[in-house]
């Protein structure tokens, strides 16, 4: 029902920056969160942060928090994850990922909750 189109990931060096993007076919932040989960090679999908308007929360994990930055605009039916002082263990692939909006805070972010998923962007952060 809902389409999600991730963009942003790239190449940069550490410390770098980048700036995420996912725009959704509807913006329904009533019903869903928009926020984003990353895999990086051998590991499970972990969920980075997301954002649930009809909460107003956000989350963030332990590993981005103070670095990543979630915001959205209504109009663009877009939520951006602007990603400052990238690390070489930041390197995955980016998935944006809508869920229950109630599901995006409180311990409740994990891949298992996602409804709908992005095709993911590539993020690669050299030393």
């Amino acid at each position: 029902e809902v389409q999600l189109v991730d963009s942003g990931g790239g190449l940069v060096q550490a410390g770098g920056s980048l700036r995420l993007s996912c725009v959704a076919s509807e913006f329904h932040y009533g019903d869903y969160a928009i926020g984003w989960f990353r895999q990086a090679p051998g590991k499970e999908r972990e969920g980075v942060s997301c954002f649930s308007a009809s909460y107003g929360r956000t989350y963030y994990a332990d590993s981005v928090a103070g670095r990543f930055t979630i915001s959205s605009d209504n109009a663009k039916s877009t939520v951006y994850l602007d990603m400052n002082n990238l690390k070489p263990e930041d390197t995955a692939v980016y998935y944006c990922a809508a869920t229950a909006a109630f599901l995006c805070f409180n311990g409740g972010y994990h891949a298992g909750a996602v409804r709908f998923w992005g095709q993911g962007t590539q993020v690669t952060v050299s030393s």
